[in-house]
């Protein structure tokens, strides 16, 4: 008997064979009910403390997240969080309660789509794009007040099939002993594929139909890779799947092995390999695998989920511990790019910006709050004296930005040093190039900086006017545009022209697959999550950089995303 193939897009590697564990999408299916005045404050009480059990497991996930989570994740679970903090949802719900003597279940049914109507009139789409946390959000409430786990019980050995799956699930799932994940819904480029690739955790986007076609106890053999579903597999697939877990498995060892190689090409180019981190794990697994440095360290992450700001001294040993776990290798810190887009409680940001992708964020925020920044440059002037530190200054768009901060950072180094401190005799300043407008202005405030980093993720994003978290327009995000490749290998040819170190620290510099077409641009620094560094380093050691630069003029010629796919086809696949 032939087995069904069902095909979706792979989003993160790995071969999983399981029984199916289909989860029909959420639907609130909940009557009115009206209780007792007597009951009320029973209620209340009831209401209350499922929500504080929510807020619980949030803290716990986002804890044992920490290290293993890229900080883009890491934001989701801080806005669930703050959802569940949110006073006017939390008020509205007592009133519904007190008022119209509601059940807590009904009133969350009724907030839920008094907030879901608010959320769809936004012209917004980023914004309107949350009506989705804001289901996880009331999903996660109504688990515990009908004193269930949110989670799905019996899971282990299992595939999970649903409509779509939230970045704070994953981790969950996975300790729940679910072996691979297939969606009807999503998009390789979110949130959730992200985590799933650190996780290692196989899984397949947008495989339409798998909701009517497969049924609870059916086997599956799921690819990541291909984003083929095999539904009850013949004795040839069972072959073939296990034939590809030798295959990974082989491949898990040479990974291994290259922990303590060069990053070299074959014909011999040394490619610097950086790590993105936000945390002391993260530093050491950048350690272990042989990075040369920190790329990327993220503080956000310090100022997120609490009521006030972190002071000096907490922030200095934050950023003196990580330059210390690099032993020496330089450390990239990115000062504090919060915006209206993150979770945040510090009162930093502002709480309702019209397009907060476009709004107060990165150093527009921290030129905004002089004393944040001060602080800042403080700790991190103070950290330098114990081994190499770069700062990065995110969303840059004019030279005035740059030379405002550095005048701040003057005053500081003098300051510091005049108290005693001891700091490095010169600390590094780079510009991060993720608004076009510094793209291609590079030429007018290049001589400003010390190296430059390019966030592709949020470049494409506003390259391309598309939101990679909105599935409507998920086609056009991509890094394959030849729109995106040109401005790319303008602002590479820039840097080198006045002999600038850059790198490149999107979510593209990470991907093996795209190796060698950032090697044929010319780059020559990648800054990734750890979890895929052995993966870019093979690519590098696979590739030939001569060929591939000798064909870049071909590359840069392409007509659309077809033409780069080609491209891409005929050059050193890793």
């Amino acid at each position: 008997m032939t087995a069904l193939r069902l095909h979706g897009h792979g989003a993160s590697r790995g071969s999983a064979l399981g029984r199916a564990r289909v989860r029909l999408p959420h639907a609130q299916e909940v009557t009115e009910k009206r209780i007792a005045a007597s009951a009320v404050e029973a209620e209340l009480q009831r209401l209350h403390q499922a929500i504080e059990s929510a807020r619980a497991e949030m803290r716990e996930l986002r804890q044992r997240l920490q290290g293993a989570l890229p900080a883009e994740v890491g934001e989701f679970l801080d806005l669930h969080a703050m959802l569940l903090d949110d006073p006017e949802l939390l008020l509205a719900l007592d009133e519904l309660i007190r008022s119209q003597r509601y059940s807590a279940a009904y009133a969350l049914r009724l907030q839920r789509d008094t907030l879901a109507q608010v959320f769809e009139g936004m012209e917004d789409d980023y914004l309107r794009s949350r009506l989705d946390d804001l289901d996880h959000v009331i999903g996660r409430i109504n688990a515990f007040l009908h004193k269930r786990p949110t989670g799905m019980k019996g899971l282990a050995g299992e595939i999970l099939v649903c409509e779509n799956v939230a970045p704070s699930e994953l981790a969950q799932l996975q300790s729940q002993g679910v072996v691979g994940i297939v969606t009807s819904a999503g998009s390789p480029l979110s949130h959730s594929a992200i985590l799933a690739r650190s996780l290692h955790l196989p899984l397949v986007v947008g495989a339409s139909g798998v909701l009517h076609r497969i049924n609870d106890g059916d086997v599956l053999i799921l690819d990541g890779g291909s984003g083929e579903v095999v539904l009850e597999p013949a004795a040839d697939d069972l072959r073939q799947y296990r034939q590809r877990l030798r295959e990974l498995a082989r491949e898990q060892r040479e990974l291994g092995h290259l922990r303590s190689k060069p990053s070299r090409t074959l014909d011999g180019v040394d490619i610097t390999l950086l790590a993105n981190a936000e945390s002391r794990e993260d530093v050491a697994h950048a350690h272990t695998l042989g990075a040369h440095g920190l790329g990327l360290y993220r503080t956000e992450f310090l100022f997120l989920q609490r009521n006030g700001l972190p002071d000096e001294e907490e922030q200095f040993h934050h950023y003196r511990d990580a330059v210390l776990g690099m032993s020496g290798r330089p450390v990239t810190i990115r000062i504090l790019d919060l915006g209206a887009d993150k979770a945040d409680r510090s009162g930093l940001v502002l709480g309702r910006e019209e397009n907060p992708a476009l709004g107060l964020r990165g150093i527009r925020l921290l030129l905004a709050h002089p004393k944040v920044a001060d602080t800042q440059l403080r700790a991190l002037l103070r950290a330098s004296g114990y081994g190499p530190v770069r700062i990065l200054v995110p969303m840059v768009s004019t030279r005035e930005e740059i030379l405002a901060l550095k005048r701040r950072m003057t005053r500081q180094v003098a300051a510091l040093r005049e108290e005693g401190h001891v700091l490095a005799e010169h600390v590094p300043v780079g510009a991060m190039i993720e608004v076009p407008a510094a793209a291609i202005a590079l030429p007018t405030f290049i001589d400003q900086v010390d190296f430059l980093s390019v966030g592709t993720n949020d470049l494409v994003q506003y390259l391309l006017a598309a939101d990679r978290n909105n599935e409507a327009v998920g086609e056009l995000y991509s890094p394959l545009h030849p729109a995106v490749l040109q401005l790319l290998a303008q602002v590479i040819g820039t840097a080198r022209a006045h002999a600038t170190p850059l790198s490149v620290c999107g979510e593209i510099a990470g991907d093996p697959r795209m190796t060698p077409l950032l090697l044929a641009l010319g780059l020559t620094e990648f800054s990734l999550h750890p979890a895929t560094l052995l993966e870019v380093r093979r690519a590098i050691r696979d590739c030939n950089h001569g060929e591939l630069r000798a064909r870049a003029g071909k590359l840069l010629q392409a007509r659309d995303r077809r033409g780069i796919e080609r491209w891409l086809a005929g050059t050193c696949p890793p």
